[in-house]
C-alpha cells in the first residue's frame, strides 16, 4: 500500500523553518507571523501523526486527509525553500554587481525586499489556509500523542518442521550443525548468528538444525523463544524459564527473581537456546540477558542461535562472524514451487504449465517465501490465463496474505525509523537489477531534502553515508563493490517490488505505454528504447522534483527532440525541480530559459558530448549543490559557473590547455572536484588555494597533465587524493623546507593508479599529513623504482596497496617502524614478491608483525592484470568510457 511518508515530511520541513538563517528570516520580515502559525499548526499536527499513521489503514477518510495534508507539507516546503533561493539571489548580485542591480550593492543590508517578503506572506497565509479548511476533519479523529511504537509488532514461530516440507537447505544445515560442534573458549555462551533478507528461510534452517537426532544428543536441554517484538527481559525470562520448567509459576514474579530462578534453572545444564527473529539493537538489554545465561564456571559448552534480518544485531550478539544465509539455487526453487503449486505428481499432466512455473520461479531470485506465495495463488488453477497473469505481474501488485512474501518483508520497513522508509521508497526510482551507486543515491537524496540535518562536524554527505550502512545492515541493499570512499550496491528483486508498493505516489517509472500518473507524485523515471517523444500524461504535471532519463546502452541513442521537449517541459511545469538527470543526451545545448529553474540542486550532464558551452543564464542555478559535466567537452568552463557559491560536488571535462582561473570567494563549498578526460590540460587552474572547503581531489586520464601546484598545501580539509591515468605527471613537488616545516595538512587516503611517469610519491602532500594518512595505494606505476625513507614518517598508516609496480625492489629500511600498520598487500611487483614471500622470502621477518599480509606472484595472474591494464588503458583514452567506475583500483 502506498505511503504517505507525511511524518518524516513534516520533520523535514520543520527543521528547515528552525534552520532558517538570519537573512533568510530577515526576508522574511513581513512573513514572520504567518511562519510561526504555520510551525506551530505543523508541531500540533506532527505530535500526533504516529497515531494517524497506525489508524489509517482501518479509516478511508483518515487516510485521504493524510494525503491532502502531504500535498500541503510539500507546497509548505517549496515556500520555505524560495526563502534560501531569495537569499542565494540577493548574495550573488552583491558579490558580482552590474548596472542593474548596482542599488543592491550600493544600500546593501539597508534595502529592504519588501515585495518578496509580501509576495511570501501571501503563499504561507494561503498554506495556513488550507491547513485550516482541514482542521475540522482532522479534528474529528481524535487523535492521541502516542510514542513511537509502530516497530513492535507479535510473530509466533514454533521449533517443529518437517524435514521433508524443506529443500535446498542440507548445506547450510551441516554448516551450522559443524558450527554447533565446535568446543567454546569462552565463558559466555557463544553465539551464532544466522543472518538474511526476509523471507530466506532463517527460521526454517534453525528448526532444521534444531531437531536433528545429532543436535538432540548434543545437548540435553533445547529451548525455543520466538523474540519476535521488542527485546523484554521480562517476558525473555518467563518464555525461557517455562521452556525449561513448565510448572514453574513466574507471572508475579519480580525481575530480580526472574533472574536468579533462571540462574538456577540453568545451572550446570548444557543446552541450546534459539532466539528466532531478532530485532534489538539495544547492546544493554542483550548484555543483561547474556550474563544471566553465562556460566558460572569454566567455559560454557552451550551454545546460542540467533535468526535476525539485521547484521547489527548479529554484531552486538555475537563475536563470531554470521552465518549469511543465501537464496536457494534455481532447480531447488522450481522444486518447491511445484510443491506448493500442485497436489503429488500432478504436475506430470501440465508441462506447459511447469514451463510457465520455471519463468515464474525466475521472479523470486531464490528466496523460498516468494516462491512458496507464488506457488500457493496458483494452487489447483491449471488455466494457462491464470499463470500467465502471475508470470507477467509484478508481485507487489498480487494478493498477498499476512504470512506470504510481502507482508514479510514489510515488517523490515515497518522497523525502519521514518526518514529510511522514505529514503528506502526512493531508490524504486531505478529499474530491477540496477546498479545503484552510493555517491549518486545520496546526491539525489540531497536534492529532495530526504536527509536529517548534519550534526556537529559532519557533512550532508556522511548523513547519506550512514543511511546506506543501515539499510546494509538491515539486509535491505547488498554491496557489490566497495570502492573505498564509495561503493555500489543491488537491492533484491522483492525488496525493489516492496519500495515499488509503498512509493505508488511518490515515484513513478514512464515509458511508451503509461497512459496515467498520478498528478502529485514527485520522481520520473523515463525509461524506454522507444521513447520518440515526451508522453502526454507528464503535460498536466505541477508537482514533479526529480526527472531521470535513464540512460541504456542497448538501445540507439535516444532522439535530441525527446531531450528537448523534456527541457522545455521541466522549465514551463516543474518549478520546483531539485533533481535533473540527462546523462548520455543527445542535446547540442541547454535552453537559456533552464535559468529559470531556481531551485535546482542536482544537475547531471556526464556524457553529453555535443554539449559544448553552457548558456549564459546558467549562473541562476544558484541552488545547485551537485554538477556533473564529465565527457562533456566543454572548450572551457565558464565564469558563470563559479558564481554557485553553493555547488559541492562538481565534475568537468574541458578540452583547453588551461582552465580558467579559480576566483578568491568562488566555490567556497566545493567539497568534491573531479577532472576527467581533460587530455589537454596542462596544468590545474591557479587559485586552488582557494577552495578551503575541498575533502576530494580526483583526477583521471588528464594526459597532458605535468605536475601538481604547490598550492595544494593550502587545503587544509582535502582528505582523500586520487590520481588516475595521468600518463605525464610526476608528483615531485618542490619542497621548501623552512617555509614547509610546520606544514599541517589532514590527507586520509592516496591512490595513485597507472601513472607511467612517476617515478616519487607527492612528499608535500603526504609528508604533510603524516600524522593523519591512514591508506596509501600505489598502482600500476612502472617507473617507480624505489620508495622514499620519509614513508616511515607516515605514522597513522594502517593500509598500503603496492599493485604492478613491476621495477620496485624493496620496502623502505625500517618499514617495522610503522607500527600503525595492519594492511599489507604486494600484487604484480615480481621482486617484491620473491624478497617479502610468506615464511620464504629473505625480508618476511621484516613484515612477519603486520596483521594482515597479501603476496600475489603468481607469474600468469600478474601477466593477465598486466594486459588487461593496458586494455583498460587504451579503451578508457580512445573509448570514451567516462562513465564508468574505475575507482576501486585493482585493475
Amino acid at each position: 500500500m502506498a505511503e504517505t511518508f507525511l511524518f518524516d515530511i513534516a520533520e523535514r520541513v520543520l527543521a528547515k523553518i528552525v534552520h532558517l538563517s538570519v537573512y533568510e528570516v530577515r526576508l522574511a520580515f513581513n512573513a514572520k507571523t504567518d511562519l510561526k502559525k504555520l510551525e506551530d499548526t505543523m508541531i500540533s499536527i506532527k505530535a500526533v501523526l504516529l497515531d494517524a499513521e497506525r489508524q489509517q489503514h482501518q479509516n478511508e477518510k483518515l487516510r485521504l486527509c493524510m494525503w491532502k495534508l502531504r500535498d500541503i507539507f510539500y507546497d509548505a516546503e517549496d515556500v520555505i525553500d524560495d526563502f534560501k533561493c531569495e537569499a542565494l539571489r540577493k548574495q550573488d548580485a552583491f558579490n558580482h554587481p552590474n548596472i542593474n542591480n548596482l542599488k543592491v550593492r550600493v544600500l546593501g543590508s539597508c534595502c529592504l525586499p519588501l515585495s518578496f517578503s509580501l509576495k511570501m506572506s501571501h503563499k504561507i497565509k494561503d498554506i495556513n489556509g488550507r491547513l485550516g479548511e482541514l482542521a475540522t476533519e482532522w479534528n474529528s479523529f481524535d487523535l492521541r500523542q502516542c510514542s513511537d511504537n509502530r516497530h513492535v509488532f507479535r510473530r509466533e514461530t514454533i521449533s517443529f518442521v518437517h524435514s521433508s516440507d524443506v529443500i535446498g537447505r542440507d548445506e547450510d544445515k551441516e554448516n551450522i550443525i559443524g558450527m554447533l560442534m565446535e568446543p567454546s573458549a569462552e565463558r559466555s555462551v557463544p553465539v551464532i548468528p544466522i543472518v538474511g533478507l526476509g523471507g530466506l528461510g532463517k527460521t526454517t534452517l534453525a528448526q532444521l538444525v534444531y531437531n536433528d537426532d545429532r543436535v538432540t544428543s548434543l545437548f540435553p536441554l533445547k529451548i525455543w523463544i520466538c523474540v519476535s517484538e521488542e527485546f523484554d527481559l521480562s517476558r525473555l525470562f518467563k518464555l525461557i524459564i517455562q521452556s525449561v520448567n513448565a510448572e514453574v509459576r513466574c507471572d508475579d514474579l519480580t525481575l530480580e527473581a526472574l533472574q536468579a530462578r533462571l540462574r538456577s534453572l540453568l545451572n550446570d545444564r548444557k543446552f541450546l537456546l534459539v532466539l528466532d527473529d531478532v530485532w534489538n539493537e539495544n547492546q544493554a538489554k542483550w548484555v543483561e540477558l547474556r550474563n544471566v545465561l553465562r556460566s558460572t564456571d569454566g567455559f560454557s559448552p552451550s551454545k546460542i542461535i540467533v535468526t535476525t534480518r539485521s547484521l547489527k544485531v548479529a554484531s552486538i550478539m555475537s563475536s563470531i562472524p554470521p552465518y549469511l544465509l543465501k537464496g536457494l539455487p534455481l532447480e531447488d526453487c522450481l522444486t518447491l514451487f511445484i510443491k506448493w503449486a500442485f497436489n503429488d505428481g500432478e504436475e506430470r499432466h501440465y508441462p506447459n504449465l511447469v514451463r510457465i512455473g520455471e519463468e515464474i520461479v525466475k521472479k523470486c531470485k531464490g528466496v523460498p517465501l516468494a516462491v512458496r506465495t507464488l506457488g500457493s495463488l496458483l494452487f489447483q488453477k491449471t488455466g494457462e490465463s491464470d499463470w500467465i497473469y502471475i508470470r507477467e505481474s509484478e508481485i507487489w501488485r498480487l494478493e498477498q496474505h499476512e504470512n506470504d512474501i510481502l507482508p514479510v518483508l514489510k515488517l523490515s520497513y515497518n522497523h525502519l525509523p521514518s526518514h529510511l522508509q522514505r529514503c528506502l521508497a526512493f531508490l524504486s526510482l531505478y529499474k530491477k537489477d540496477e546498479i545503484y551507486y552510493s555517491d549518486r543515491v545520496i546526491r539525489l537524496w540531497m536534492a529532495n531534502g530526504l536527509l536529517e540535518h548534519p550534526k556537529q562536524n559532519q557533512k550532508w554527505e556522511d548523513v547519506g553515508k550512514r543511511y546506506l550502512n543501515e539499510l546494509l545492515s538491515r539486509c535491505l541493499i547488498e554491496k557489490e563493490k566497495d570502492f573505498g570512499l564509495d561503493f555500489n550496491f543491488k537491492m533484491h528483486d522483492l525488496v525493489h517490488d516492496l519500495a515499488l508498493d509503498v512509493s505508488q505516489k511518490e515515484c513513478k517509472t514512464v515509458n511508451s505505454k503509461t497512459e496515467m500518473v498520478d498528478e502529485n507524485v514527485r520522481h520520473l523515471l523515463l525509461c524506454d528504447q522507444k521513447l520518440v517523444e515526451v508522453p502526454r500524461v507528464l503535460e498536466e504535471m505541477k508537482n514533479v522534483r526529480t526527472v531521470i532519463i535513464q540512460a541504456a546502452s542497448k538501445r540507439p541513442k535516444r532522439s535530441e527532440i525527446v531531450d528537448k521537449s523534456l527541457i522545455n517541459l521541466c522549465v514551463s511545469n516543474f518549478k520546483y525541480l531539485r533533481a535533473l538527470e540527462l546523462t548520455d543526451s543527445p542535446l547540442t545545448a541547454l535552453p537559456n530559459s533552464i535559468g529559470t529553474l531556481k531551485h535546482l540542486r542536482d544537475l547531471d550532464l556526464a556524457r553529453c558530448e555535443d554539449i559544448q558551452k553552457l548558456p549564459s543564464s546558467f549562473y541562476k542555478l544558484r541552488s545547485l549543490q551537485s554538477l556533473n559535466l564529465g565527457g562533456t567537452y566543454l572548450k572551457q568552463l565558464p565564469d558563470s559557473v563559479q558564481r554557485l557559491i553553493e555547488l559541492t560536488h562538481l565534475e568537468i571535462t574541458i578540452k583547453g590547455k588551461h582552465s580558467k582561473q579559480i576566483r578568491a570567494g568562488c566555490w567556497t563549498s566545493l567539497q568534491y572536484l573531479k577532472l576527467s578526460l581533460c587530455m589537454n590540460l596542462e596544468c590545474l587552474p591557479e587559485g586552488m588555494q582557494y577552495l578551503k572547503s575541498l575533502r576530494t581531489l580526483f583526477l583521471s586520464n588528464c594526459h597532458g597533465l605535468v605536475s601538481l601546484p604547490r598550492s595544494l598545501k593550502f587545503l587544509t580539509k582535502l582528505e582523500h587524493l586520487k590520481i588516475y591515468f595521468c600518463n605525464k605527471i610526476n608528483l615531485e613537488i618542490e619542497l621548501d623546507e623552512d617555509e614547509d616545516k610546520d606544514l599541517q595538512l589532514r590527507l586520509k587516503t592516496c591512490t595513485l593508479f597507472g601513472l607511467i611517469a612517476l617515478t616519487d610519491l607527492p612528499r608535500l602532500l603526504l609528508q604533510g599529513s603524516s600524522s593523519t594518512l591512514q591508506q596509501l595505494q600505489i598502482s600500476w606505476c612502472e617507473n617507480l623504482s624505489v620508495l622514499p625513507a620519509w614513508l616511515l614518517n607516515l605514522t597513522s598508516l594502517h593500509k598500503l596497496k603496492i599493485v604492478g609496480c613491476i621495477n620496485l625492489s624493496a620496502l623502505p629500511e625500517g618499514i617495522d617502524l610503522l607500527s600503525n600498520l595492519r594492511e599489507l598487500t604486494i600484487d604484480g611487483c615480481p621482486e617484491l614478491c620473491r624478497r617479502y614471500r610468506r615464511n620464504r622470502g629473505e625480508d618476511w621477518h621484516k613484515i612477519a608483525h603486520i596483521q594482515k599480509v597479501v603476496i600475489e606472484d603468481e607469474e600468469w595472474g600478474f601477466g593477465w592484470k598486466f594486459w588487461m591494464f593496458k586494455v583498460c588503458e587504451v579503451l578508457i583514452v580512445f573509448g570514451n568510457i567516462a562513465g564508468m567506475k574505475c575507482e576501486d583500483g585493482d585493475g
